[in-house]
């Protein structure tokens, strides 16, 4: 799959959308927007706006939303203060989540949620369910611990990215100096703020990369730590030893988890015209009812249409 994909391909190209991360930029990125009765809707407009962009972007002929059902529970055994640093979802926002579903019903997209389920686990699932089906995969989301799953057939776009690049095995070397293989070791030594997980003190991300340049893995670099030749530096890692073995079950995708789809509930369908007009109406979107009233078909069913055709 090239960096900049064909407008049109004989292969099946699954879209997996990072759902509470779209949902998150697009409130924050449009402020002030809400129905005729008052209703906040700046995120559903954001999201829709946004998925439509992807859609655009990627030309999918299979979509798949997942939304985050809550922390792990074998995650938070490891770790009690994994995530703890995050604030609580604004209640504007979370009013708006159900609509947003209620739009992905209207045009025939799967949306995932489970109790319990961190949707990033689902989306490693489903991508390694569709890779071995022969699919073509793009995880449209903000999380840097996709990189762990890039491959051939997977790439990543980054919402907060505005050149729209496709990253690939070759970007993620470039960012990071390792391979995509190597994700997992490499975030277990820095560690991720974001996750609330502490790494090895004194490690940063050009030290773990020089390191796993060096050693290939952690378990190759903790059979051999007499080889590091800093005493400063070898002597942290000795001491982080235990929680770095831990950041690797931290931070590794649970790629075996059960989310009971199948690939064929993913492929794009005919839109259901008269439950968007009613959306928007409601919400007060008119230039999107005008942009509905105004063609038969949405972009949505233009890429079903070229999957068929494919």
């Amino acid at each position: 799959m090239p960096n900049s994909l064909p407008s049109e391909s004989p292969v099946a190209r699954l879209l997996i959308v990072d759902g509470h991360s779209y949902a998150y930029r697009a409130f924050f990125a449009i402020r002030s927007l809400s129905s005729p009765t008052g209703q906040a809707t700046n995120a559903i407009y954001g999201f829709i706006r946004m998925l439509g962009k992807v859609l655009a972007r990627v030309q999918p002929t299979h979509v798949f939303v997942a939304w985050d059902g809550g922390l792990a529970e074998e995650r938070m055994i490891l770790l009690p203060q994994y995530k703890a640093q995050r604030v609580e979802m604004p209640q504007d926002l979370a009013q708006q989540l159900g609509q947003i579903v209620t739009y992905l019903e209207a045009i025939r997209v799967y949306s995932f949620l489970r109790d319990a389920c961190e949707a990033d686990d689902c989306i490693a699932a489903l991508t390694r369910q569709a890779t071995e089906a022969g699919m073509e995969v793009v995880i449209a989301s903000s999380d840097k611990d996709f990189m762990q799953l890039v491959s051939p057939l997977v790439k990543l776009l980054n919402p907060h990215d505005k050149s729209d690049t496709l990253f690939g095995v070759e970007e993620v070397k470039r960012k990071t100096g390792v391979e995509a293989t190597q994700i997992v070791d490499w975030l277990s030594l820095i560690g991720d703020s974001v996750d609330n997980i502490p790494g090895v003190p004194g490690i940063g991300p050009k030290t773990a990369t020089d390191l796993l340049l060096q050693f290939g893995t952690v378990d190759n670099l903790y059979s051999r730590l007499n080889e590091v030749g800093s005493v400063r530096l070898r002597t942290s890692l000795e001491a982080a030893q235990e929680a770095v073995r831990r950041n690797q079950q931290l931070v590794r995708l649970k790629e075996d988890v059960t989310c009971d789809v199948s690939l064929q509930d993913l492929a794009l369908k005919q839109s259901d015209d008269e439950m968007l007009r009613r959306l928007f109406s409601g919400w007060g979107f008119k230039t999107m009812l005008q942009e509905l009233e105004q063609t038969r078909l949405k972009p949505v069913d233009l890429f079903h249409e070229k999957a068929l055709a494919g």
